[in-house]
């Protein structure tokens, strides 16, 4: 629950290294039993309060499910870190070994087991890593050097560093100050990536204050009206694209001919594209989480979401799940199909990068719309089911960190909110109150330099992870490689009367 106190909408940012250092201690000269039920414990208070956001609508049963599957990654990953505990100080005896190469092992552990259920299974969920409390703190704009994961390492890193100072009893509380001291000022002295935008695309962003989420009460093309009404004040302002959120089209315009009109008429009075999300549908009853890019009466481009959320747009092994709550289930219907179009669009000469949603946490697909091009990022998403939970707060948060990691503006347009615009330093250039109808509208800055996180891509979180895991291999290996020492025999009563009758 310490470390929860690290994000959003708390951010006290400095718990996010004394959470994990207290649970670091909590596992010290544990075995493989207590550090498991240890790391379940930590990991359902942890994920249980970080997320507690899905009973808003959806009751406990899927909170429980989450943060219990969430619970078990970080239990096995609790049972590593003990056994690292146990083993690796054998590597590495001295003083430096246990005040800095030990700290590396545990944080490596620890990056990867957020490594592992960021992509695993169903895709992973990348929610609650140590990085991403960090948006409003000193540690931000290290995010573009080494990435969300390198950044989770650094953390770990420092918190098991500063706990080892304290623990450690040989050597003077002057040099523990000092290590853990310089330490930090390393890391809050490194220079932030510099903003190196060239040229500027002027973007309005909708907020429709609509109610579009999965329990809401309206009727199909309320929350078009909604955005469509909300976007009117944009009519006479110099704009380059118009922005609507996730499914702010709650009718598919490329089917039914009364929103495409609606569409046309936004496009035509403001004199700008738009982009806008939307339910699509294809052959085989096949249907995607779409954004449309929308212009000269039509669509011309598409994105359908790679990567739709397991158990809200579609639920996997659907035989298998249901039984367990075929209620709760019964509120999926449907299954949004995995898309195969690629994440950018081409806008007035610039090139945008989409992200749905949770599109904004996946690594995978960040990079993969940075390397396509993205010299800015539009990231429409749909928070109305989660009311006014700390998850929108969390979400626009990790939006954040995505414009530091990417070096790139990013514009987070909500139906209800938060819906904000952040240069490419992080920098907030616009917001609207959240459940208020409204638009933002500013000159965005574009950028083509690729940050050395976005060059370096997940190898930096392997390494980290890798590192980790060979650390304690390593020192297990040591541990059963170490020859025993046996007594020496006493000689036997008689041997010992031969030897002195001779």
């Amino acid at each position: 629950m310490v470390t929860a106190g690290a994000f959003p909408d708390r951010g006290w940012w400095p718990l996010a290294f004394f959470g994990p250092a207290l649970m670091m201690w909590a596992l010290i000269g544990r075995r493989f039993w207590s550090s498991l039920v240890v790391g379940l414990v930590g990991g359902f208070a942890f994920f249980g309060t970080h997320i507690f956001w899905l009973t808003v609508y959806l009751g406990p049963v899927p909170w429980l499910a989450l943060a219990g599957l969430e619970a078990i990654f970080y239990a096995i990953g609790a049972t590593l870190i003990a056994l690292a505990w146990r083993f690796v100080p054998r590597l590495w005896p001295g003083v430096g070994g246990r005040l800095l190469a030990l700290p590396a092992v545990i944080a490596g552990l620890w990056t990867l087991r957020e490594a592992v259920f960021a992509v695993w299974p169903y895709g992973g969920f990348a929610w609650g890593r140590l990085a991403l409390s960090q948006s409003d703190g000193p540690f931000a704009p290290l995010v573009a050097w080494v990435g969300v994961s390198g950044l989770s390492f650094l953390i770990a890193f420092l918190a098991a560093v500063i706990l080892q100072a304290v623990r450690e009893t040989s050597v003077r509380w002057t040099l523990r100050g000092v290590i853990a001291a310089a330490t930090a000022f390393v890391l809050l002295a490194f220079p932030a990536w510099p903003d190196l935008s060239d040229g500027s695309i002027r973007v309005a962003a909708v907020q429709g204050n609509s109610d579009s989420g999965l329990f809401a009460r309206i009727e199909p093309g309320d929350a078009l009206n909604d955005h469509l009404e909300a976007s009117l004040p944009l009519i006479g302002k110099k704009v380059d694209v118009v922005v609507w959120p996730e499914n702010a089209s709650d009718v598919d315009p490329l089917t039914n001919e009364y929103a495409a009109q609606q569409l046309d008429y936004v496009t035509q009075a403001i004199g700008a594209p738009l982009v806008t999300g939307t339910i699509t549908s294809g052959t085989r009853g096949r249907t995607w989480n779409s954004v449309l890019l929308w212009k000269n009466g039509g669509a011309v481009d598409q994105y359908d979401k790679i990567h739709p959320v397991p158990f809200a747009e579609y639920l996997p092994d659907r035989k298998f799940w249901t039984p367990f709550a075929p209620d709760l289930f019964a509120l999926v219907p449907r299954d949004y199909s995995f898309g195969t179009r690629n994440n950018v669009f081409s806008i007035k000469n610039a090139v945008a990068g989409i992200a749905i949603c949770f599109d904004i946490v996946d690594d995978a697909l960040i990079k993969k719309m940075v390397d396509s091009g993205a010299e800015f990022i539009l990231a429409p998403t749909n928070n109305a089911d989660f009311g006014h939970s700390d998850e929108s707060q969390q979400q626009v948060a990790i939006a954040k960190m995505r414009a530091i990691e990417t070096g790139r503006s990013v514009v987070n347009d909500s139906t209800v909110g938060v819906s904000a615009m952040f240069g490419p330093t992080g920098k907030k250039l616009e917001s609207i109150t959240p459940f208020t109808a409204g638009t933002m509208v500013h000159d965005i800055p574009l950028t083509t330099v690729k940050t050395p996180a976005m060059v370096i891509g997940r190898q930096l979180e392997w390494l980290a992870g890798g590192f980790g895991l060979a650390g304690l291999a390593l020192g297990l290996l040591l541990r059963r490689r170490r020859p025993r020492i046996r007594p020496a025999r006493r000689p036997s009563s008689s041997a010992s009367s031969r030897a002195s009758s001779h």
